[in-house]
This record gives C-alpha cells, structure tokens and sequence, in this order.
C-alpha cells in the first residue's frame, strides 16, 4: 500500500472524526430522553422523574464536553491538509458552517450551563425549556453538519467558476483552481440528499441514546441498586429504541434508493455487484475485486433489484459500467455497508423481544437478558461508525462526487464504452483535494500528536463515566406537604425573630434553643 500524503491525510481525517463521532450521537439521543424525563416530571411531578433527568443530565454533559474538544481539530484540517479542497467547497460550506454557529452553537453555549448548573437556581418550567435548547441545539448542529457532507455526494445548488487572482485566471502548477459557487442556498441545503441522510442520521442518534441508558440501567438491575430508577429509565429508554429502531429500517430503505439513483458506483461497492443486470441482495460475502465476485456469498435472489425498483427482476448498474478508477474501495465499502444493516436488523429483534417481556412484566427477571443490554451499547457506537464509512469510502475516488449525465427522460447516459458518464468538472477528486506542500512525515507525526491526546481524552471520559455510574443517582424527594399546625409554627418563628435577620432572640418560657 502506498501510504503517500494523501492516503495519510484521509487516514488522519478519518481517525479524528471517528473519534469525535463518539459523541455528538451521544448527546443528541440522550438530549431527547432528558426533554421527555423532565417533560414527565412537569406532567406528573414524580420526583423519580427528576431524579432520572438529573442523573443522565450529569453524564450528558461530559460526552458533550468531550464532544466540542474533539470537534475543533476538524475544522483546522481542512487548512493544514485539506487547502484545495477548502478552496474548492470554501463559498458553499462557509454558509453551512455559519448556519451552524448561529443556529446550533448559540442556543447550546446560552443554555447548556443552565441545564448542568441551574437545577436549584431555576425554576422547573425554565429548566424544562433550557434542557429542549440544548437538545434543539444539538440537533441544528447535526442539521448543518449533514447539509454540507451531502452537499458533497449529492452537489447542488452552485456551478463551477474559475479562481482569479489579481485580476488574472489564477493558475497552480500548470493546473487552473476552480471552485463552486453559491447560486441557490436553499437548493444547496436541500439537495437531493439531505432529507434522507439527515433523518437516517438522526435516527442512529435516537437508538444510540436510547441503547446507553439501558446499558446503564441494566447494570443497575444486575446489581440490585436504584431499582425503580433503574427500571423506569430502561422502559423509557426501550420505548424510544423499538421505535426508532424500526424507523432506521424505513429509512435506510429510503437512503438505499436515493444511493441507487445518484451514486450507483456506491452501491454496487456496497453489495458486490459487478455485472449489470439482476442483482441479489447479500446477506453475507467476501467480495474479490480479482475475481469480480462474492465469494461464499449467502443471498437473497433479486433483493437488490426489488430494493431498488421494487422489481425483483429490474436491472441494476454494476461496477462493470464504471472505470477501475473510478471504482470506491470495495472490501472497505462492502463490509462497512454489511455490518451497519446487520446490526440495525439485531436492534430491531433485540428491542421488540424485551418489548414484549415488558409487556408481560417479565423482563427485569431475565438475568442474561439485562446482560445483553449492558454490552449492546457498544453495538450503535460500531453501527454508527460503520454507517460513517461506508458513506464516505463509498463515495471515492472523489471528495466532491459529480452528477451522473442523464437524458431528458431521466435515463442514464453512457459513453461509447458503456460506461456511466459523469459531469467531471462538478466534481472534486481526492487526490486533488490535499494540501501541495504537506509532507508524509508531517501528517505522520500530527497524528502521533492527535492519537496520544485522544487516547488521554478517552481514558478520561470513561474514568468521569464510570465514578459517576458507580455513584449512581442521588434521590430527589417531594416536598413535605405543609400542615395548618406547621404554618402556626412558621408564623411564630418568624415572629420570634423578626427583630433580626442575624440574631435569634433568647428562647421563651426556658425553652431549649432548637438544634442545640
């Protein structure tokens, strides 16, 4: 394998935003369980309620923390490694980015410290409202994020000009630096795959939240401790898992077919089909670009074909129809793709099932089942960080993924090989992306930095994670109702030592100083 710069800078890229991709998931599920838990609490003002809010409030808060220090690295790379591809995408994603600032980052820096600090200092009903900016906050943030990385699969909304530079076309080694251009903001956020990509985004977000407070509240289930918090944040947490479980199926339906139609390359990686034609949906495979084959393939005749078209016989473009070099990296796109839907059918069995056992009140008495629940958090972190993959290898050789020429009728054109024609000058390819004047030792030894500062940052989350999980929650109780007789008392009292805010009076009648 050559590792040149540009292969090393996609490697750095892709380490640090999967590092980061840890979190803003994270929070932005578990931002939705903390507005339902204090959304009950207010609805029937069980202090149980609060108890749960506050406790997951505490654990929100240092992903979110861990989440914002990882996030800054990001934005630096598209200078220091990335310039010509910021040069490139810079007037189209500099309106997401600001979009994001003013939208996102505002509504989470005004109330994030109220939702972490403010319990006491605030009233419930505020308190309720700073914890839906926050998680309103992170949701732009998730909003803005994905209408730039589609901009990149799907480009809309901008054409292609060429730079100038003191009033002349500005030229790099022999090589004109073009750039898009902003024509439509709304088609740039709206572009044929922001819906999709968002909403199948958001829903990894939901599950993952979801699947964290179970894992938590299992162990304390296994343990016999905080029982009916415990029990309590699970129900709630598992209503919102089977929900949103089922909805990732519908939705990667969806992502699927808006794959098959704009990135037909993508798809083809992801299932292993190299011959137009028919296409069987795998279940499981090794792909060999060698062969042009799935070996030991276990499949489902036609699935890809009806996933597609819902036509069992329709045809399917393969790789076939697309230069090598053009071709995303197979064993990569392939196994990504396989793993993020085999886990997502896994969430679905796992969450109807202990949904029925809690209909039928016998879930918590399933020992190995809680057991399962504990460890299955890990498996939204690998989904989610699998879907990320095969979203972006499979969206090589290119960084900007150019429009696939259509006729009038919709149909795909083709070149006097048969091969699928691209508009080439909308796109950006990787390779013409990176920084000219990095070298290999320099990305080399940013990412040592990068890996040991992570690494440190990532024993110390899980360290604050596990003292706060092994604390566990702190009770929050009612307040004692007020009797006509405490009233009376209160009044007196209050009479005793009105004379003073500092000084309490002499006890009447020889009465012994309360509290001595």
């Amino acid at each position: 394998m050559d590792f040149d710069v540009t292969f090393l800078s996609r490697l750095q890229f892709a380490l640090t935003i999967m590092f980061h991709y840890l979190f803003p998931p994270l929070t932005i599920g578990m931002g939705v369980v903390l507005v339902y838990l204090e959304g009950m609490y207010l609805w029937k003002r069980e202090p149980i309620y609060e108890t749960a809010a506050r406790f997951w409030t505490s654990l929100f808060a240092i992903s979110f923390a861990a989440g914002v220090a990882t996030g800054i690295v990001m934005e630096f790379q598209f200078g220091t490694n990335w310039s010509a591809y910021s040069r490139f995408v810079g007037d189209v994603f500099g309106s997401a980015l600001a979009a994001e600032g003013i939208f996102a980052f505002f509504l989470e820096s005004g109330f994030l410290a109220i939702l972490v600090f403010g319990w006491d200092k605030v009233g419930p009903g505020f308190h309720f409202f700073a914890t839906l900016m926050v998680s309103l906050g992170s949701i732009f943030s998730a909003v803005w994020i994905i209408v730039a990385n589609s901009w990149q699969q799907t480009p809309a909304g901008h054409h292609i000009v060429q730079m100038v530079r003191d009033g002349k076309p500005w030229v790099i080694n022999g090589q004109p630096v073009m750039r898009a251009e902003t024509l439509d903001f709304w088609q740039v956020v709206f572009n044929p795959s922001t819906v999709n990509r968002l909403t199948h985004t958001l829903i990894g977000a939901f599950i993952l939240g979801a699947f964290f407070i179970m894992s938590i509240s299992a162990w304390y289930i296994l343990k016999g401790r905080h029982l009916d918090f415990a029990r309590r944040s699970f129900t709630g947490a598992l209503i919102f898992a089977t929900i949103f479980s089922a909805a990732g199926l519908v939705s990667g339906d969806f992502n699927a077919r808006m794959v098959a139609h704009h990135q037909p390359a993508k798809l083809a990686a992801f299932e292993g089909h190299f011959k137009t034609g028919v296409a069987d949906l795998h279940v499981t495979g090794i792909p060999s670009e060698k062969e042009e084959s799935v070996r030991y393939g276990v499949t489902i005749p036609g699935g890809l074909s009806f996933l597609t078209n819902r036509d069992f016989n329709a045809e399917v473009i393969g790789l076939d129809r697309f230069r090598r070099e053009d071709w995303p990296p197979l064993n990569t796109s392939f196994f990504s793709f396989h793993i993020m839907v085999g886990l997502g059918v896994f969430f679905i069995v796992l969450t109807l099932y202990a949904a029925w056992l809690r209909k039928c009140g016998s879930l918590f008495q399933k020992r190995w089942l809680m057991w399962v629940f504990v460890i299955a958090v890990l498996g939204p972190f690998v989904a989610n960080q699998s879907g990320w993959v095969a979203a972006e290898v499979g969206r090589q050789p290119w960084s900007v993924h150019p429009r696939v020429v259509r006729d009038a009728a919709g149909a795909i054109v083709y070149d006097s090989q048969g091969l699928v024609q691209y508009v080439a000058q909308e796109g950006l390819r990787t390779s013409d992306a990176v920084s000219a004047k990095r070298t290999s030792g320099e990305v080399l030894s940013s990412m040592a930095m990068f890996g040991a500062i992570y690494g440190l940052l990532f024993w110390i989350w899980l360290f604050v994670l596990n003292d706060k999980i092994q604390k566990g929650p702190k009770p929050v109780h009612a307040p004692e109702r007020t009797t006509a007789r405490g009233l009376r008392e209160a009044a007196a009292g209050r009479t005793l030592h009105e004379d003073s805010l500092s000084e309490a009076k002499e006890p009447l009648n020889g009465e012994e100083e309360q509290g001595r």
